[in-house]
């Protein structure tokens, strides 16, 4: 039966943050897959992290779904270009916005170039992520441990408090947790600290929220297969990626898209404060 791509995988480096055009295999992210039928027509969406990975397909499908979107991303300007042609070829405005998500007044000019340039935000997914993998506590240092931190955490909140006031009634706050926010990867301490981080500040800041009628939930992905992986995980972890599961290989960007799309959707409008775990079958606590 044939299906998404298992492992073994063949044996890949790549320094950080990874290219999507240097895996094997190459990631789906919906490209001749996802068909929209209309459910954010009119929305304007901000996704940190767009250029590749989860991020990627999360553009693809709102573009298709009707949405006009700015992605931010750090550096990878070619992944990027690539997530640009995908939206404009689904007929939707993209603006790309390049730079470091751990200063907060990046965070506050990627939401005052949304409403300048989109004329608002409707959607504000919070995507973007570091991750590094340690064997020893020793082994990671104290500025390793606050970059994580100001990556996953700090600029989730800036960003988030610098949306909210331009977020009208309907809109909604979507949070890229992780099956590490229940079940911590030990070799991803730091990661898998803020991603239980993420977990809770979505809890909290959907009962915040409620009253200005602002839904906040979060995605839990499993093993998805992005650049992140072959960029910051030992060659033996790349090539097995995803064997742990009761499906026995990493989810496919793609597949993972749909989750955000129905989080963001206004007929969800009375979820708000869950977690949906995309974990190929290993459940979340």
């Amino acid at each position: 039966m044939s299906g998404p791509p298992k492992p073994p995988f063949p044996t890949q480096y790549q320094p950080i943050p990874g290219l999507t055009a240097r895996m094997d295999p190459i990631p789906d992210h919906g490209e001749v897959s996802y068909k929209g039928s209309g459910r954010l027509a009119g929305k304007r969406a901000i996704i940190t992290g767009g250029d590749s990975g989860i991020g990627r397909a999360v553009a693809l499908a709102y573009a298709r779904e009707g949405a006009d979107l700015l992605v931010a991303f750090l550096s990878e300007d070619e992944d990027a270009q690539e997530t640009r042609k995908l939206v404009e070829e689904a007929g939707r405005k993209i603006v790309l916005v390049a730079g470091d998500i751990q200063e907060a007044a990046h965070c506050r000019k990627i939401v005052d170039t949304a409403v300048s340039e989109l004329g608002g935000i409707d959607i504000l997914v919070n995507n973007a992520a570091h991750q590094a993998s340690f064997k020893e506590i020793g082994d990671i240092s104290d500025e390793e441990w606050e970059l994580t931190f100001r990556v996953n955490i700090h600029a989730m909140f800036y960003l988030t408090k610098a949306a909210v006031p331009h977020m009208k009634p309907g809109s909604a706050i979507i949070n890229t947790a992780s099956i590490n926010s229940d079940t911590p990867n030990p070799t991803l301490l730091a990661y898998a600290t803020t991603k239980g981080a993420i977990q809770n500040f979505t809890a909290g800041l959907a009962q915040l929220l409620a009253d200005k009628g602002i839904r906040a939930n979060a995605v839990a992905p499993g093993p998805i297969w992005t650049p992140l992986i072959p960029s910051t995980l030992p060659e033996d972890a790349v090539v097995n990626f995803g064997k742990q599961v009761p499906m026995k290989r990493p989810g496919q960007p793609a597949e993972l898209a749909t989750a955000y799309v129905m989080l963001a959707d206004p007929l969800s409008s009375y979820v708000s404060g869950a977690t949906i775990a995309v974990t190929g079958g290993k459940p979340i606590l």
